[in-house]
């Protein structure tokens, strides 16, 4: 009888890893598309579309060589501009949105339950909505065209700030009491002992609110303006024009653009499952 459960495992366990197997090759087909375009001629993405069959004889480097040189000249400085509001953006959302969360999951003041509600309130409302009345403040403040008007509205994320105050309901407050009783200033409890207990938490909201500034385009297409200041999605899509669209030169910087997300998961993926659950369990 041992044996027959020993074997009806093994054959659901092979079954299991069979199906997800599928789901990932499924799942990972647009990416191993993008990458096959990527080294395409024009004529081959015109003949056959955008397709994975390996066509090793046509494949060539031309479309890198004029990505970062003559048609794509401004592609690094498009670059550049991401990977600097992505790296502020990650720093400064957790920084405050942390300190927020741990304030409404930890303390007891007046005003905390309309507080929490607001930022649901907040959550719940498409960006869309509200990129208008942020324009006219950008416009106010001076600072359309810049990086500040990029990563303002979003250096406190109301999906940051509901995530770290859920984490933090399940943070010991014995802790806090014991910091204060060592003579320890409340920033400092929050400093040097909580915040190294909230590591899977930065680590997973890292790796989220990294994705969505990388991959933000609505907002950034609005407030910016020169060539110069064009952020990576921004840039691509004016690859695509009435007079030419660039389908080769579109699908290489798209590729090229993968890269620094899988570096930041790469470099945070042992936090971001324990990060995820732990934020969920207490509410």
């Amino acid at each position: 009888m041992n044996k027959n459960k020993t074997g009806k495992e093994k054959l659901i366990s092979t079954g299991m890893v069979l199906l997800f197997s599928i789901i990932a090759l499924v799942a990972l087909f647009p990416v191993i598309a993008l990458v096959v375009a990527s080294f395409s001629p024009a004529s081959d993405l015109m003949r056959f579309g955008l397709t994975a069959e390996l066509f090793l004889s046509s494949w060539n480097t031309e479309n890198f060589v004029a990505l970062f040189g003559g048609e794509g000249g401004a592609y690094w400085q498009w670059y550049i501009n991401s990977l600097i509001i992505s790296a502020f953006l990650i720093v400064l959302s957790l920084f405050f949105s942390s300190m927020v969360g741990y304030a409404l999951a930890l303390y007891e003041f007046k005003g905390k339950r309309f507080i929490f509600i607001l930022v649901l309130l907040i959550l719940m409302i498409p960006f869309e909505i509200l990129m208008l009345p942020l324009f006219t403040m950008m416009i106010s403040l001076g600072l359309v065209d810049s990086y500040f008007a990029v990563m303002l509205p979003l250096i406190v994320a109301p999906i940051a700030v509901f995530f770290f105050r859920q984490y933090c309901l399940g943070l010991p407050k014995e802790l806090m009491e014991s910091g204060r009783v060592d003579g320890c200033t409340e920033f400092g409890i929050f400093a040097r002992i909580m915040a190294p207990l909230m590591l899977p938490s930065f680590a997973a909201m890292a790796i989220l609110q990294g994705l969505t500034s990388w991959n933000n385009f609505l907002w950034p297409l609005l407030v910016l303006r020169s060539n110069d200041m064009f952020t990576l999605p921004v840039g691509l899509a004016t690859l695509l024009t009435p007079y030419g669209n660039n389908y080769q030169i579109l699908f290489s910087g798209s590729v090229m653009a993968i890269i620094p997300i899988i570096i930041l998961f790469l470099f945070f993926q042992r936090f971001f499952i324990a990060g995820l659950t732990s934020g969920g369990v207490k509410g």
